[in-house]
Formats: C-alpha cells, sequence, structure tokens
C-alpha cells in the first residue's frame, strides 16, 4: 500500500529518538533510500492507496514525493557528516524530528482529503519546530515561536476555507466523499461565492507556509536559525508541499469555471513576494537569511506561473522542481561555510575561493542556477513562464516580474562575489569535508541533467499535472 511511503518515516523516527545517536544518523540515511525505492515504486504503479477516501496518487502529488525523497537523500547523507562533526546536544531529536518531519510532507503529498491534508501540513510544523531550536539559542528559540505562531494562525485560516469549501458543498446540496477527486467531479455545482471566499482563505493560509508575501514574515528567521540540513529540507521540500495545497484548490476553481478568478489572487501574491524578497534581498547582512528571501521570492514565481496558467503553468513546475534542486545545494554550501568561518554575517567572509575552493564551486554554481541562468534549469523555466505571460497578454505583469527580478540578481550577485573573492581576517576553523560536498554537487548536477534532458515519464506527469484546467506544453 502506498501509505508505507510516509508510516516509514514515522516508525524509524521514533525508533530514533531511543536509539544511541550514532545508530540514529544510520538509520536516517537508510530510511532516506528505502523512501525513495518506495516513491519509485509509487511512480511505477506497484503501490496503491488502502484508504482510498484519504489518499490518492495524484500526478502533481506524485511529482512533488519525488522532489521531496530525492532532495531528503541528499540531505540525509549530508546530515550525517553533519551530526559527526557539530556539537549538537539533542541528536536523537534531531534524527527523529527529521524523519518525522518527512513522514509528514510525504503525507501531504498523498492526501486527497482536504482536512488530511490540512492536518499533515500543520504537523510538518509541529515536528520542524525543534529543528529550528536544536541549537537552544535566545535567537533560535524567537525564531521557533515566530514559526509556530504565524505557521498556526495561517493554518487555522486554512481550516476555515476547509469549512468553506464544504459549505459550498452543503448549499449546492452535493452528497459524496469529501475528497479533492469527488469535489472536482461535480465542481460546477458548488455554490461560487462561499467557494471564492473558501480559496481567499486558504492561499492566506497554506500560503504563510509557502511564504508568499505579505504572510512570510517567519521564513528568514526560521531558516537562518535552523541547522543548515533542516534549512535545506524546510526551503526544498516544505514550501512545495504547502503550494500543493493551494494548487488542488485551483484546479478545483477552475473546473467549477472561477479559475480567472483564482488565477488572479495567485498572480498578485506571486508578483507581491517577488517585490519583497528583491527589496530586503539587496542589502541582506546575512547570507542564510539572503537565502531565505531568495526562496520567497521563488515562490513567488511559481504562484505567478500557476495564476498565468496555459504554457507558464508548465513553466512553473519545471521552476518548483528546480528551485528545490538549487536552493537545498546552497543551504548545504551555506553551512559548509558556516562550519568554516563560524559567522552568518556577509561583511566577515571573504575568499572562500582560496580558503573553501570546493565549496567554492558549488555555491557559485548554485547561484548561477538560482539566478536564472544556464545551464540551469531556472532559466527555462522563467522564459517558459515569460512566455506564457506573453500568451495570455500580461504586459503589465511581465513588466512587474522583469522590474522584481533586477535586483534580485544585482543583489545576490552583490553577496556571491564579495563573499567569493573579498578579504577577510577572519580563521577558517574547519576544512572541507567530502561528505558533505557530494550532495551539494549531485543536486546541481541533477539540474543541469533536467534542463539538458527531461525523462519522458517526468515530462508526462507534469502535462497531466496541468492539462486538467488548461496547462499545456510549447
Amino acid at each position: 500500500m502506498i501509505e508505507y511511503v510516509f508510516l516509514l518515516p514515522f516508525f524509524t523516527g521514533i525508533a530514533a529518538l531511543v536509539l544511541p545517536a550514532n545508530l540514529g544518523r544510520v538509520l536516517l540515511l537508510i530510511t532516506a533510500l528505502l523512501h525513495l525505492q518506495f516513491t519509485l515504486m509509487s511512480w511505477a504503479g506497484r503501490l496503491t492507496p488502502l484508504f482510498t477516501n484519504y489518499f490518492s496518487a495524484s500526478p502533481e502529488g506524485l511529482l512533488v514525493l519525488l522532489v521531496t525523497s530525492f532532495v531528503f537523500v541528499c540531505i540525509s547523507f549530508y546530515a550525517f557528516s553533519y551530526m559527526g562533526d557539530t556539537e549538537m546536544e539533542q541528536k536523537p531529536v534531531f534524527s527523529c524530528c527529521m524523519l518525522l518531519f518527512l513522514g509528514t510532507m510525504s503525507m501531504v503529498t498523498l492526501s486527497d482529503h482536504p482536512i488530511v491534508l490540512w492536518i499533515a501540513i500543520e504537523a510538518t510544523t509541529l515536528v520542524s519546530a525543534p529543528l529550528i531550536f536544536i541549537h537552544r539559542s535566545k535567537e533560535a528559540l524567537e525564531a521557533t515561536w515566530k514559526y509556530i505562531l504565524i505557521c498556526s494562525v495561517g493554518i487555522a485560516l486554512a481550516l476555515l476555507g476547509c469549512f468553506f469549501i464544504t459549505l459550498s458543498m452543503d448549499i449546492g446540496n452535493i452528497e459524496g466523499p469529501l475528497t479533492f477527486s469527488s469535489l472536482n467531479t461535480v465542481a460546477s455545482q458548488l455554490d461560487p461565492l462561499w467557494l471564492k471566499v473558501g480559496f481567499v482563505f486558504i492561499v492566506i493560509g497554506f500560503g504563510t507556509k509557502m511564504g508568499l508575501a505579505p504572510m512570510h514574515t517567519w521564513l528568514p528567521d526560521a531558516h537562518s536559525q535552523a541547522p543548515s540540513p533542516a534549512s535545506a529540507l524546510l526551503s526544498g521540500a516544505l514550501l512545495n508541499c504547502a503550494f500543493l495545497g493551494i494548487y488542488k484548490v485551483h484546479v478545483l476553481m477552475s473546473i467549477a469555471g472561477l479559475g480567472i478568478f483564482s488565477g488572479n489572487v495567485l498572480i498578485g501574491f506571486g508578483l507581491l513576494s517577488m517585490l519583497v524578497g528583491a527589496v530586503f534581498i539587496i542589502s541582506q547582512p546575512d547570507y542564510k537569511r539572503m537565502l531565505a528571501y531568495s526562496s520567497i521570492k521563488n515562490m513567488g514565481i511559481i504562484a505567478f506561473g500557476v495564476g498565468i496558467g496555459g504554457f507558464a503553468l508548465y513553466g512553473a513546475f519545471v521552476h518548483l522542481i528546480h528551485h528545490s534542486l538549487l536552493k537545498s545545494s546552497l543551504f548545504l554550501s551555506a553551512g559548509n561555510i558556516l562550519q568554516s568561518f563560524g559567522t552568518k554575517r556577509v561583511q566577515r567572509i571573504g575568499s572562500i575561493v582560496r580558503y573553501l575552493p570546493r565549496t567554492f564551486v558549488s555555491f557559485f554554481a548554485g547561484f548561477i542556477g538560482i539566478s536564472g541562468l544556464p545551464p540551469f534549469g531556472t532559466f527555462i523555466s522563467k522564459i517558459m513562464i515569460i512566455i506564457g505571460a506573453f500568451q495570455q497578454e500580461r504586459y503589465v505583469s511581465i513588466a512587474i516580474f522583469f522590474f522584481a527580478l533586477v535586483p534580485v540578481v544585482a543583489g545576490t550577485g552583490r553577496i556571491f562575489m564579495s563573499m567569493s573573492f573579498g578579504e577577510t581576517s577572519e580563521r577558517v576553523v574547519a576544512r572541507e569535508n567530502p561528505l558533505r560536498l557530494l550532495p551539494s554537487y549531485a543536486l546541481l548536477l541533477a539540474s543541469i541533467t533536467l534542463c539538458i534532458w527531461m525523462p519522458d515519464v517526468v515530462h508526462a506527469t507534469i502535462v497531466n499535472t496541468i492539462k486538467v484546467i488548461g496547462g499545456h506544453h510549447g
């Protein structure tokens, strides 16, 4: 049964809590590999849902699941070495929460029931909060409370959105299972007013978790204070799960004939997120916070592409894949820099190219990729989104899109150049560890490979994901 995909990390996560730290990190690695195997079996159709009223193997869910699983495998290899070299008081808690985090995110990807989806997204908050507080500093405590409070308020609004969707069923005199699959078949009979209200609450609620502005305020602090493997997972996997909740309701809106309304809402939040990310990146003094604001900007790009629809919708899913790969790689490289220099302050770091040459390669290549330059996939995805916007004649939106992109590239470029080639008086306290370099390289290589050659099965899954609401390729 496909439920093994999230039950496996649940059970191993609990086991890691009582095992010695070294056994826990081995269990983390083994679970990651088994999870990827289960994910591939799900893609091959060899695992099917047992509880069909709650779970399904939708194409969009499988796509996010595969990205999550691959990113987690790379992060678990990094974490295996990271836990061995880093002073951390609660290593069993770290392994436990990482595995439970994987389990809850996997549950999100397979959820077909709105309330089960809501429970799974809420659970991601509860199991990931200890990861942010793992170093037990004052700043980490503040970031953890901000994460819990803001995301909890957001998730409460999302629950209201689910209730309003249920209300639209009642007013439409619709009886049947409360699943996205079932709702899509009767979408035209749902009450449009309450469906619109429900969508707005869903976007605000799940958008808080996705990092859309202006609900994004938890994200820079949490990503900055979490250990680098957790930061990579927060940015490379969690944000996609929250997006999935919004996308499922956007599909329902589109089938109900309300796609223009939901698309415009997503375009508005997407452009606002890009502008906010651009403003705060320009003079950011903390490089992990800079990466966090870059995530906000990229979530805005995805929301914008989904809102535009058509060819841009295909580009949005391509962007989702490549952002996960590149941002996870960048956070892992940032972790190497943090361990070597002992600071997150941009002004105190320099000459990475001389002191950490192999980390420089992955860090600078990540910058090239996240800036949307070839040979990485974000170059292709942004072009697709822009072409899609031109096809829809969204000229004002395109102008704002470009206006937000330019300062982001300039701001991140200045910071990366300063850190890579500038002077520093800091001493390098830790040398490069090959085990913490290979995962970053693997993620970058995956992005380049997918830019040059997209496997037919992945391409077909994206097409199957978007064709139901008019998305297309080419």
